[in-house]
């Protein structure tokens, strides 16, 4: 049998956790967002891919330095001509993810 206290727990952290996702989009709805907001949030997609791109080719260790992943430095280049040209993130990193996988099978 589950403790109400552990059920209590498990409701209150989905609600906690569902309620920033659903909020802003009922938010947006009621409302227009200022111009400033609109073009931040322009820069979201390239921040986002940065970020997961960063962190793969350069992985921290801890009480040491970052080594460079040599194959996924690689990759970084096709990965951010896609999304130059396209501006799909989800294309970016499909192509960055077959490019990897097309690297590491020839080394």
């Amino acid at each position: 049998m589950i403790n109400q206290y552990i059920l209590g727990a498990i409701l209150v952290s989905a609600l906690v956790t569902w309620l920033p996702r659903v909020l802003p989009y009922g938010l947006v709805r009621m409302g227009e967002l200022p111009d400033k907001v609109v073009q931040f949030l322009g820069y979201l997609p390239i921040t986002i891919i940065f970020s997961l791109i960063l962190s793969s080719v350069f992985p921290g260790q801890i009480g040491g330095w970052p080594q460079v992943q040599w194959i996924e430095l690689v990759a970084v280049f096709p990965t951010f001509l896609v999304l130059g040209k396209t501006r799909n993130v989800m294309l970016a990193v499909l192509a960055g993810v077959l490019c990897v996988a097309f690297l590491r099978y020839l080394f």
